[in-house]
């Protein structure tokens, strides 16, 4: 009888620690699972490069009759100060979180966005009542002039400024991951995350 006893009190003192232990391990899977979802929600939502620009266009226009021997000409100067803006909208990247794997896939990133704010103005305006300036073009003159601060924000860091500030945002991930024994799976079949990879490398 005495024996019968220490069983039972051993199996309920096994399967008591059990439904302990597991519970406690449950809530540590659950703490790990809330942490790494609330920290990539917790991402910045916009990842912003920002610079000013000047340009300076001189627009011409002839029109010229009589087998051109008359000529009617109309001119501008017309100078463009901008605020241009490179930026990644993370509210946009298309992350899913597989707990029982522990892993983290990636599916899609958002692409760069530039945002241009011109202040267009126009200098030494000159014109005919024959060859006047309409509306349809001074809508093309800024055009025009946008496009060549657009042609100079190429030629500038701003780009990879941005796509820098976007690369410490993704590092969280891939920190985070690491710090659980988590994976980071890249489903984006893009260069974009190899790049990233590469670069954290040679770090």
């Amino acid at each position: 009888m005495r024996i019968s006893r220490y069983i039972l009190v051993f199996l309920v003192g096994f399967l008591i620690a059990k439904f302990w232990y597991q519970k406690k391990d449950n809530h540590q899977q659950k703490e790990e699972v809330r942490v790494v979802v609330n920290s990539i929600k917790n991402m910045s939502k916009l990842v912003i490069s920002s610079g000013n620009f000047s340009e300076v266009y001189n627009f011409t226009d002839s029109k010229k009759y009589f087998y051109e021997t008359i000529s009617f000409d109309k001119k501008a100067i017309v100078t463009v100060n901008a605020k241009v803006e490179v930026g990644y909208d993370l509210s946009k990247l298309e992350i899913e979180v597989d707990s029982l794997a522990k892993k983290i896939y990636i599916h899609k990133i958002p692409k760069a966005a530039i945002t241009i704010i011109p202040d267009v103005k126009y200098f030494d305006l000159q014109q005919s009542q024959f060859n006047a300036f309409s509306k349809n073009d001074l809508n093309k003159i800024n055009e025009k002039s946008i496009e060549k601060i657009k042609q100079t924000v190429e030629l500038t860091n701003l780009k990879k400024e941005a796509k820098t500030r976007f690369f410490e945002e993704i590092s969280k991930i891939y920190q985070l991951s690491a710090i659980y024994g988590w994976e980071v799976v890249d489903k984006t079949n893009s260069r974009f995350l190899s790049d990233f990879k590469e670069v954290n490398l040679l770090k």
